[in-house]
């Protein structure tokens, strides 16, 4: 999937640039997470644009450095997946900036891992080949470098069309909201993908400044999803297969278009 480099930062944060993208679309603003769960990758699906959010603090207690993996017969039995990670700024440190404990061991132990869990499943040769890219982005010895691939390789493998762009490189002010909807005009995208959760706490004034319209997000809560708030989407990947969680996540994107036509 292609990677935009916006310009430096102008006058405006919403000010132009040839390297953006045309104007319009829906964007997701979210951290870089360890093979997210469902329900964010489907929200990163649903996007036509994916601002990686990685000049905030990090956060040792959320899904930067670490992961649930669910056994292949039972998404309820699930278990921590993590990347030992060095703070070199302590608790001030940016996700950008969080490095890898002993990046050579972390690999072994994160692909071993990974064997150990869906090495049975019948997709599995096509998840191993796919985790190349992951292994090796190790070699930065940065955690959200690997967070960022592991979300990335998921994606491919589910077809996503959509664009990569990163907080850091992007012009927006202070304060949550406003510098949300700032990263969303600054990416040309009209339509701001509010989890649930970030729901709770946003300012809609900044994004209706800037004509930006802020949609829920709100995945389904049958069959496969509500283990998919917990696990990694590898569960879902490894027991379904890329084409059958492709159109299920297409059916999620298509339910969440009609939402916003519907609004």
């Amino acid at each position: 999937m292609p990677h935009t480099s916006p310009s430096s930062a102008t006058a405006s944060p919403a000010a132009s640039s040839p390297d953006l993208p045309a104007p319009g679309g829906l964007c997701a603003i979210h951290q870089p997470n360890l093979f997210p769960r469902l329900t964010t990758l489907a929200k990163l699906f649903a996007a036509d644009t994916w601002i990686i959010l990685d000049d905030v603090q990090f956060t040792r207690r959320d899904y930067q450095h670490r992961t649930r993996l669910a056994s292949l017969g039972d998404p309820q039995t699930s278990r921590w997946m993590s990347i030992p990670t060095h703070l070199p700024q302590g608790r001030q440190t940016a996700i950008q900036d969080a490095l890898i404990a002993d990046p050579a061991l972390a690999r072994r132990r994160t692909t071993a891992m990974l064997r150990q869990y869906y090495g049975a499943s019948l997709h599995w040769a096509v998840l191993a080949q796919a985790m190349e890219p992951v292994a090796a982005a190790f070699g930065t010895g940065r955690t959200a470098t690997v967070a960022e691939t592991s979300a990335r390789i998921l994606l491919d493998l589910l077809g996503w069309k959509g664009q990569i762009l990163r907080s850091s490189e992007l012009p927006a002010r202070p304060c949550r909201s406003q510098r949300l909807a700032d990263l969303t005009a600054a990416a040309g995208a009209r339509q701001y993908l509010c989890g649930t959760g970030g729901m709770k706490y946003l300012d809609e004034t900044p994004f209706a400044a800037q004509a930006i319209t802020v949609v829920p997000f709100r995945p389904p809560t049958t069959n496969i999803w509500p283990s998919g708030r917990q696990i990694s989407a590898l569960w879902a990947l490894a027991t379904l297969g890329p084409a059958v969680l492709a159109e299920r996540l297409r059916a999620v994107a298509a339910a969440q278009t009609a939402l916003e036509t519907a609004a």
